[in-house]
């Protein structure tokens, strides 16, 4: 991630440095989010939530992945939490569509066992 991108998601994110000889630079940064989340109800998708101010929009799934989606306008934001299938709302309009950073992996299959 350049420094730029940095500046960018700096008014959201605390950066945590993990300081491993193990790990390459691209893993060296952990974001932590203090966007809000709400529960969804679907099958896939646990939470939600979106920044007004940063056009920012976090997908929590029932695996424990987390992402974060970018430039994201209201407008989808709004259809996506009012559609009656938040996945597949999901899967045509966000998945794909939109730069994303991943903000914590899903959980092995050992973790949910």
């Amino acid at each position: 991630m350049s420094a730029r991108q940095l500046s960018f998601l700096g008014g959201l994110l605390s950066l945590v440095l993990i300081a491993s000889p193990a790990t390459d630079a691209a893993d060296a940064v952990q974001l932590v989010s203090h966007i809000r989340r709400e529960p969804l109800g679907s099958s896939a998708l646990a939470t939600a939530g979106y920044s007004k101010r940063r056009h920012i929009l976090e997908i929590e799934f029932w695996n424990g992945a987390i992402y974060r989606y970018l430039d994201v306008p209201p407008s989808v934001y709004r259809d996506f939490v009012s559609a009656e299938s938040k996945t597949h709302f999901y899967d045509t309009n966000i998945k794909g569509n939109y730069r994303s950073l991943r903000l914590h992996p899903a959980r092995s299959t050992r973790e949910t066992n």
